[in-house]
């Protein structure tokens, strides 16, 4: 989804509650990572993983100036042959420390991950988990965003809005104009700019 459509979606989801509830989650991601400055892990599930929230948010890294948000993609699947941003595997979850934010994105709650999940976080890893929103995953998680199922948007949907909201600026222009402005800008830059590389 390309900053066009992110900003008609926006406009479509205007007086839900899904814009100040995606934007809040990626405050949280942003300060996370800005803050401690220990680096992104971002992991899903076996049958599930976020190759392509892991690439928004590189995007959203080097459009908004905020190498904090690039993250380490963590695969259950990894192989030493793989290509070196996809070669990350499960071990690294063991290796998280304190300064470290964990960002999982969890349709279901498979008991290995879950297990590693306690363990980032009982080393003082930052959880973050985009899901379902119920079960072991949100009781551990410092900060959920919650994608029950059957609700109005679904879990990749969700992703985009909260990948475009970390990269914006956080500190607001003095007037609306200045802040318009900024937006206009940056969605020229996005548009304008060459496409990213391949995943």
């Amino acid at each position: 989804m390309d900053a066009v459509r992110v900003a008609l979606l926006r406009e479509v989801l205007a007086g839900t509650e899904w814009l100040g509830a995606t934007r809040r989650f990626a405050g949280v991601l942003r300060g996370s990572v800005v803050s401690y400055g220990g680096g992104l892990l971002l992991v899903g599930t076996p049958r599930y993983e976020p190759w392509h929230l892991a690439a928004h948010l590189v995007d959203e890294a080097a459009w908004s100036g905020t190498p904090e948000l690039a993250p380490t993609l963590v695969r259950h699947t990894a192989h030493p042959s793989d290509p070196a941003h996809l070669a990350v595997g499960l071990g690294r979850l063991e290796a998280a420390r304190r300064g470290e934010t964990l960002l999982v994105v969890a349709p279901e709650e498979p008991a290995p991950l879950l297990e590693r999940v306690h363990e980032a976080r009982r080393a003082g890893a930052t959880v973050l988990a985009l899901g379902s929103g119920g079960g072991e995953l949100g009781s551990m998680a410092h900060e959920v965003l919650a994608v029950p199922e059957g609700s109005e948007l679904d879990l990749d949907t969700v992703q985009h809005l909260v990948s475009a909201a970390a990269g914006e600026n956080a500190v607001p222009a003095p007037r609306g104009r200045g802040r318009f402005r900024d937006r206009l800008s940056r969605l020229t830059e996005h548009l304008t700019a060459p496409p990213p590389s391949r995943w």
